[in-house]
């Protein structure tokens, strides 16, 4: 059996499971940032969130940034009920600056992203360049559809390594 017939294999069995939970992490990646004293506000955010797990399940996958932001107050224990942490690394010419913040009340109009932040340790600068923020992890359910585009990107990458 080929490692691509391997790994079909087991993302069929994963598919057929019931759904669990994973810890997952965010990323969105933006070309600049500000603060207002208030809000974060990130300019140029990505079109997608990145969204991956630890160990075992090792889940990636990228979610419309959209989407992330509509379903800040989903669930049970959702990030509007219970604010993440997260930690805004902003790349300067001559630095990295690492700030850690609490978020809340996202707000997504056209590529700006801004947050209501809480900040618990460093300082926010006025203005910074492209800067990334990891978001911490929040439980969510593992269902076969997020799966389901792991699988055929999977398929699309053999097929080019083929052609």
């Amino acid at each position: 059996m080929s490692r691509l017939d391997q790994t079909d294999a087991a993302m069929d069995n994963v598919a057929d499971a019931s759904p669990k939970e994973i810890e997952a992490l965010y990323v969105q990646n933006s070309a600049s940032a500000s603060f207002d004293g208030e809000r974060l506000i990130l300019s140029g955010i990505g079109a997608t969130t990145l969204m991956f797990s630890d160990r075992p399940d090792r889940v990636t996958a990228h979610v419309p940034t959209a989407e992330f932001v509509s379903g800040w107050g989903d669930g049970d224990d959702s990030f509007a009920s219970n604010p993440p942490n997260a930690v805004l690394s902003s790349f300067d010419a001559d630095e990295v600056n690492d700030v850690v913040v609490v978020l809340s009340e996202p707000k997504l109009v056209g590529s700006d992203l801004s947050y209501q932040v809480s900040i618990t340790d460093g300082e926010l600068a006025a203005t910074s360049a492209e800067s990334s923020l990891f978001i911490d992890m929040i439980g969510r359910p593992l269902s076969p559809v997020s799966f389901a585009g792991a699988r055929r990107r999977g398929r699309r990458r053999a097929r080019r390594r083929m052609g």
